[in-house]
């Protein structure tokens, strides 16, 4: 997590405030810093540990598409089939209703102990005198420079003079800035039914796009009605226990509840060592193989879709799906998703279907004083969101309806509809020891998000790393798919490991690029003496940071 937020939330902390507070002031000043995977044209989920009455409570702020939108919205008229994903991401059609600001007003209502309008004065003054650019912010903008250079509000703001900022330059967003303080002024019906709602779904209605650009570019359906309509769920969590530790998700619309859930619950059938480190693996990667099959056969957006989570949750269905699982060799994939009626191992064949979550999110986890707990991951979807940056307002819109399956149909969870959210993998966890937050963990990374967030846990209770070492350690993802995505350091480490078991590994990207790197998470733990210990990436994404109040040693 970017160091400038990181220091933000912190001084709440310290001057006070509660792991709510710190969440949303570092959350704010992410969307300056991190525009391309946060900021409030988004959303996102929100968990919370209360740790006076041991409560766990979460805030779904995922995104929503707009009351017109069809069912077939993905399909090109021109063509008569789904259009191309680089061609619906930079579009209006990809924008749903943002949530971000709404889940972090009622955050603050719900949990914190400050106002909106003190929370948003630090990433003011932020944006306003800038931040130093790194070089992962501007490969970032050279990854987008074609779709960016497209939209010639995006190119004024993060094109100066037709080039990424360059590395070392000082990054000033005033545009930002003024959006913020009216909104910290006015508050957050500025946004949802003031004048830029209107302005959202005049750009979302009517892409302002450069005539020379080859992106079509097709518009969306999105009113201000929709954005004045707009309002965050909050709901229980997902839980189960594992190795006596209680695991708590979000619940959908987000699938990474119930995946993470299950996949450990899977899991808990069998005992895991690094003294069998091959073994260990080809275990991890058959639960989440497993697991991922149920996810896209049966997880949608509950407001219309039966979402059996508490058989996804159950550890009856675990162990069902776990006696599908050779020990010794990995199954042939895609595996069947589990039939919710059968008492045994029987199974029911379903579709795969084609991924099309991206991996430029955000997460950040947050302990205070009192031992309060927040785990929020944030997105705008792809790296850059739709690419449309909102005029004048200073920041990107998202691309979250390309979440959706593009191609409708009847038995598919993840079918366009109006009004409904798109199924998410974003998987803020907390884990609880006795009533205590012991740990607190998430990541960006699209569907590799589940895979992440079970592997660090994975590494960190089973094979036991310390959480620096849980959170380092190399990736591999398998979300049953014929091969499994791994980094290259995961392929030279493991391979090896891996080879008796038949587990085809396929490298995740260039070994030279971020496409290489599965996840970027964010974790703290917390011990029996209330010993804190946060712990970000070291490389992946350029390094993150985690930082305590009182440094120990």
């Amino acid at each position: 997590m970017d160091a400038s937020a990181s220091a933000i939330g912190l001084e709440v902390l310290r001057e006070g405030g509660n792991a709510a507070d710190a969440a949303v002031a570092t959350a704010a000043a992410l969307g300056v810093t991190e525009p391309y995977s946060a900021g409030i044209g988004g959303g996102g989920y929100f968990v919370y540990f209360d740790a006076a009455t041991g409560e766990v409570t979460t805030i779904d702020g995922r995104e929503t598409a707009p009351a017109t939108m069809p069912t077939d919205a993905f399909i090109d008229p021109a063509t008569g089939r789904p259009y191309p994903f680089a061609n619906a991401v930079s579009s209006g059609l990809s924008v749903g209703v943002p949530g971000t600001l709404a889940t972090w007003e009622a955050a603050l209502d719900r949990f914190g102990t400050e106002s909106l309008r003190d929370i948003l004065e630090p990433s003011v003054l932020l944006a306003t005198k800038g931040f130093t650019v790194d070089q992962t912010f501007r490969q970032q903008t050279l990854d987008n420079k074609a779709r960016f250079a497209a939209f010639p509000d995006t190119a004024e703001l993060f094109l100066p003079d037709g080039d990424a900022p360059q590395v070392g330059s000082v990054f000033k967003n005033l545009d930002l800035a003024a959006t913020l303080r009216t909104i910290a002024l006015k508050g957050t019906d500025e946004f949802y039914a003031g004048p830029m709602a209107d302005e959202i779904a005049d750009l979302v209605q009517e892409p302002r796009k450069d005539p020379a650009s080859p992106l079509p570019a097709p518009p969306g359906f999105m009113t201000a009605d929709d954005i004045a309509a707009y309002e965050v769920l909050e709901q229980a969590p997902t839980h189960v226990e594992y190795r006596g530790l209680d695991v708590y998700g979000m619940a959908p619309s987000s699938s990474g509840g119930t995946t993470v859930g299950e996949s450990l619950n899977i899991l808990e059938n069998y005992d895991l060592s690094a003294d069998d480190i091959g073994q260990s693996l080809h275990l991890y990667l058959e639960a989440t193989a497993h697991a991922f099959a149920d996810r896209n056969a049966y997880v949608g957006d509950p407001a219309f879709v039966d979402v059996p989570t508490e058989t996804l949750l159950s550890q009856d269905f675990a162990d069902a799906r776990a006696c599908e699982i050779d020990p010794a060799q990995a199954s042939t994939r895609p595996v069947p998703a589990g039939d919710l009626e059968a008492a045994g191992c029987a199974a029911v064949a379903l579709d795969e279907r084609e991924d099309t979550e991206n991996v430029s999110t955000t997460h950040l986890s947050v302990v205070d004083q009192w031992g309060n707990a927040v785990a929020y991951t944030l997105t705008i979807e792809q790296t850059g969101g739709s690419g449309m940056t909102l005029p004048g307002r200073g920041f990107l819109l998202n691309n979250e309806l390309t979440d959706f399956s593009f191609s409708p149909s009847e038995t598919d969870p993840n079918t366009v509809e109006p009004g409904k959210r798109p199924r998410s993998s974003m998987s803020p966890t907390i884990v609880l020891e006795d009533g205590a937050a012991r740990f607190v963990v998430g990541s960006p990374g699209g569907s590799t998000i589940i895979t992440t967030v079970v592997q660090i846990l994975m590494n960190r209770i089973d094979l036991g790393m310390t959480l620096p070492e849980a959170v380092a350690a190399p990736r591999a993802a398998q979300r049953n798919t014929v091969n499994t995505t791994a980094e290259p350091e995961f392929i030279a480490a493991y391979a090896g490991d891996l080879a008796p078991f038949g587990q085809p590994l396929v490298p995740s990207g260039d070994q030279f690029t971020s496409a290489a790197q599965i996840g970027a998470a964010a974790a703290i733990e917390v011990d029996s003496s209330g010993l804190m210990t946060a712990a970000a990436e070291p490389v992946r994404r350029g390094g993150g940071t985690g930082l305590v109040v009182e440094p120990a040693g």
